[in-house]
């Protein structure tokens, strides 16, 4: 984690949301490069399909492209952000508050958004907090169920609900214990990685997992 002046950190004004006109997508939300982000595109398309209006697609797009601008301005990954991350953003929020913009003749040029000092309105803050947790959740459901399918219901013939029960949970625990996940570099979401050891001492014992579909490593000495 990197620490910042939050007080003077310069958000640049870059991306921004983007109405199409279209029924089925109202609204983008666009990287610098001005291409869509897919992740939010795709929890757009998820906002829809829960009957939320398009009002509703437009404030959690414009809260979403205030999380993103944060990112793009401290070179943090949007997928690796941390509790940490998230809470240098709310403090930012407070701290810095809304920036003053810039003159309407240069908004073709890249500008960063100065700190007024100003924080926003705490009605503001919290429907940003709760508009990242929804952004969030669904990224993360959608990521777990991905993987069960493709790693493990897509290989499984699965005879009776007793079945899938034991074996989601063999898939649970080998996910959240065992599995690497790039974003926690390398480490799995309830276990932390072990120290650096010498191979040459241990030897490797495999385990099994859901009837031998998944194997795992430990090193034994």
């Amino acid at each position: 984690m990197m620490d910042w002046d939050l007080a003077v950190l310069a958000v640049p004004l870059v991306g921004g949301l983007e109405e199409t006109g279209s029924r089925w997508e109202p609204y983008r939300l666009l990287d610098p490069a001005g291409e869509p982000v897919r992740a939010v595109a795709e929890f757009f398309v998820d906002l829809r399909a829960r009957g939320r209006s398009q009002a509703t697609v437009r404030s959690y797009g414009m809260d979403l492209l205030r999380w993103f601008r944060f990112c793009w301005a401290t070179g943090t990954p949007w997928d690796r952000a941390t509790r940490a991350e998230a809470r240098d953003f709310c403090r930012w929020m407070l701290i810095a508050g809304k920036p003053d913009r810039p003159h309407w003749r240069s908004s073709g040029q890249e500008q960063a958004a100065v700190p007024s000092g100003k924080a926003y309105a705490p009605s503001v803050r919290a429907h940003c907090e709760t508009v990242m947790r929804s952004f969030y959740d669904y990224a993360i459901t959608e990521r777990w169920i991905g993987g069960c399918r493709r790693e493990l219901l897509d290989r499984t013939l699965v005879w009776n609900q007793a079945h899938l029960l034991q074996i989601l949970r063999d898939y649970e625990a080998h996910h959240n214990q065992h599995r690497p996940h790039r974003s926690l570099h390398g480490a799995a979401p309830l276990k932390a990685l072990p120290e650096h050891a010498d191979l040459t001492r241990y030897r490797v014992r495999r385990q099994a997992r859901v009837g031998g579909l998944i194997n795992e490593y430990h090193l034994v000495a």
